[in-house]
């Protein structure tokens, strides 16, 4: 005869089967997991919610196979912790996979926790963390566990512009682990200990004979600065975790918030005539982008991302008077700012990103074109380039543009000029907006002149002085209406900030269309 079900009984049961969740794959693998200077996946969203707050769903859940051994093999849980929380008091969702049990392996029941975390967060309209260290999918459970694999990469493309999506990348990810990562909005890396791969070093020299590490072939290294994945790179758990809350503290919950304001103790009248020192107003002479933004913006709001990748152009997130702006901006230090393939590629898809949440966007320009050479041409940067013009074109967030020194060529149009949709278009007195450098220029113009000349040198320099008085200057923009204010450098800081406040109720008018064929 059954015993009669106490309260005692079944709460003991319960806290047995919790207890099995929360060890996941025993104290042994924990050790291992700790001794290679690894949290665990409850430590590390420990870390990341205020704390107390966190809800864990879905702790019970396990894997439904009983196939290759898996009987045996079943944890609550199954692999990956998720629920939800509070960061700095605001709501968040997340999910951490826990590679101590199974690799960390997706598996059906895996998967579909996932999914239905990012299923709420969506409900809600939430921020999504994914702290992920998976070895892919599970192999055990066979073509079912593509259900959940492709249900994530499905439910990552919906929250795409609804929601922020940041991934940590804690651990190695290999093959269809690596998929849903990359179509988050941000991913931060742990040097030396995450990776990314689609094939490993093993199957590469199998197929191709090719000899390779994993750390060179998916490190942070590779992919901070060759690939472009990862946005940030960490030098530990503990930092990773700190970047992700960071971003955050500059990001909306979603696309109908307007991103946090807070208090600033800097002043918005402030000026600064160490600008006119910074930027030499001889163009020939480099200078330090970054300098510039850090003297404009809020003192040490400065987010830089992709620092490594395409560095000719500079990105991130910064607040002016307490509110967040993105930044796009050359960097004269590298290729003289030039725009090239990736550059495109890094400062279009961060141009969305803002406008998909409600970020205005403040280009500081100094590019003298896009980079020229045959492997540029061959790497498509016809293609690569238009990325920026639809980009700019698209956004309906407040646009302002600020030329420093070179606005060159059809990078004029990359950077967002008039015509191209900007909103304010403000320009240094030493500026020069013309389609040419002016010696280039007048070489064209007055080829025949200058060969026919007595002294073609002098006649040369005469020219160039012409045109430079005449068209090489912001005023014959500003008299064209191309330019809208020309301001000192020195007070840059109070104009831009009076701009954003001016173009604070922009309204965004909803395209009657689908979507466009942005050139991808």
């Amino acid at each position: 005869m059954t015993a009669p079900k106490t309260h005692q009984a079944e709460l003991k049961r319960l806290e047995e089967l919790e207890q099995r969740a929360e060890t996941g794959g025993g104290p042994k693998a924990i050790e291992r997991h700790h001794s290679r200077g690894k949290l665990t996946a409850r430590e590390r969203l420990d870390l990341l919610f205020d704390p107390g707050s966190f809800v864990e769903v879905h702790k019970l859940a396990e894997s439904q196979s009983i196939d290759f051994g898996m009987q045996e093999k079943k944890v609550p849980g199954d692999g990956v912790v998720t629920g939800y929380g509070t960061i700095d008091g605001r709501l968040v969702f997340a999910y951490a996979q826990d590679v101590t049990v199974l690799g960390g392996s997706v598996g059906t029941i895996h998967g579909q926790k996932i999914c239905r975390i990012i299923d709420e967060a969506l409900k809600v309209k939430a921020p999504l963390v994914a702290l992920n260290d998976s070895g892919g999918g599970r192999l055990h459970e066979g073509f079912f566990a593509s259900k959940g694999v492709a249900g994530m990469f499905y439910r990552n493309t919906a929250a795409s512009g609804v929601i922020p999506q940041i991934t940590g990348m804690m651990g190695s990810s290999a093959g269809v682990a690596v998929y849903s990562p990359a179509l988050t909005d941000f991913i931060v890396m742990v040097k030396g200990q995450s990776h990314m791969v689609i094939t490993g070093p093993h199957i590469i020299k199998a197929v191709t004979g090719e000899d390779i590490s994993l750390e060179e072939l998916g490190g942070a290294k590779v992919h901070s600065e060759v690939t472009g994945q990862a946005h940030f790179v960490a030098a530990s758990d503990q930092e990773c975790i700190e970047i992700i809350k960071k971003i955050l503290s500059y990001l909306p919950s979603n696309k109908d918030e307007p991103p946090p304001v807070v208090e600033s103790r800097d002043d918005p009248e402030r000026v600064d005539d160490s600008l006119e020192e910074i930027v030499p107003a001889d163009f020939k002479k480099s200078y330090d982008m970054r300098r510039v933004i850090t003297t404009v913006v809020d003192q040490d709001s400065f987010l830089e991302i992709l620092p490594r990748f395409a560095p000719n152009i500079v990105i991130g997130f910064a607040r002016m008077d307490g509110a967040t702006i993105g930044i796009v901006a050359n960097q004269p230090r590298i290729k003289a700012g030039c725009l090239d393939v990736d550059a495109s590629d890094k400062a279009a898809r961060f141009i969305r990103f803002c406008d998909a949440f409600n970020i205005p966007l403040i280009n500081f320009v100094d590019v003298p074109g896009y980079f020229p050479g045959v492997a540029q041409e061959r790497a498509g940067i016809i293609r690569h380039g238009a990325k920026m013009l639809y980009a700019y074109a698209e956004a309906t967030v407040p646009k302002i543009t600020l030329a420093l020194r070179k606005e060159y060529g059809g990078a004029v149009m990359g950077m967002c000029c008039v015509g191209m949709g900007v909103d304010l278009m403000l320009a240094w007195p030493i500026a020069q907006l013309v389609v040419l450098d002016t010696a280039a220029a007048v070489n064209l113009i007055f080829r025949r002149e200058i060969a026919a000349a007595e002294n073609p040198e002098a006649f040369r320099q005469q020219k160039i002085e012409e045109y430079d008085y005449k068209y090489s200057n912001p005023y014959h923009a500003a008299s064209n209406m191309l330019v809208d204010s020309v301001i000192r450098p020195r007070e840059t800081r109070p104009q831009l900030i009076k701009a954003l406040k001016m173009l604070k109720n922009k309204q965004r008018p909803e395209p009657n269309k689908r979507h466009g064929n942005m050139p991808l």
